[in-house]
């Protein structure tokens, strides 16, 4: 059964990574470059700030900081734990994949980028939406895509982007309770 799931996976990853053509690999490496989006996340902040206050950017950043930490370290966990090898350090599929990114790295269960994406989506998302309705949608769907560059560019299976945007929208939900109750706790309004 297992193995059935993998074969599948190893499929589908081949089917969308070979989706990708020369003219769009700049947008895509891009798009999955980590610094890349330090602009929306000091917006994101800068929203955040505006719409609760000065005294609560702190709490803002500190739960911010914890949650990018958790996510991280649990990530690393579940890869050394599965030890399940990237696709581009498979070789049997490199001649049949697109490898267009700067490095491999070993193993890949589950993926960091899609976990980190998607609980900045979904805490900034939920933190927002009194203000901003339909900012988590826009956010839910960054966050996919920042997760297909992980596999546009080779280095990561479908199933890895499934468990990492799950596992990011969990934290993103639990750290939003922590914010929420922190705020309610040590920022008197």
């Amino acid at each position: 059964m297992i193995e059935q799931l993998l074969e599948y996976d190893t499929q589908l990853f081949l089917y969308l990574n070979n989706l990708g053509s020369n003219p769009w690999d700049g947008l895509w490496l891009a798009i999955t470059e980590k610094l890349t989006f330090i602009p929306l996340y000091a917006l994101l902040l800068f929203l955040l700030y505006k719409k609760f206050g000065a005294k609560s950017l702190l709490v803002f950043i500190v739960v911010v900081a914890l949650m990018i930490t958790f996510t991280d370290q649990i990530t690393n966990v579940f890869k050394r734990g599965f030890m399940r090898p990237r696709p581009c350090g498979e070789a049997y599929l490199i001649d049949h994949m697109r490898f267009i990114a700067v490095r491999c790295g070993k193993y890949g269960f589950f993926s960091g980028h899609s976990s980190n994406s998607m609980a900045a989506a979904v805490f900034a998302g939920l933190m927002l939406k009194p203000f901003y309705k339909n900012l988590i949608f826009i956010l839910l769907v960054w966050s996919v895509i920042v997760a297909y560059s992980r596999i546009y560019v080779g280095v990561h299976y479908p199933l890895d982007i499934l468990c990492g945007l799950t596992f990011g929208a969990l934290a993103g939900f639990m750290f939003f309770k922590i914010a929420t109750y922190a705020l309610k706790r040590f920022v008197k309004s």
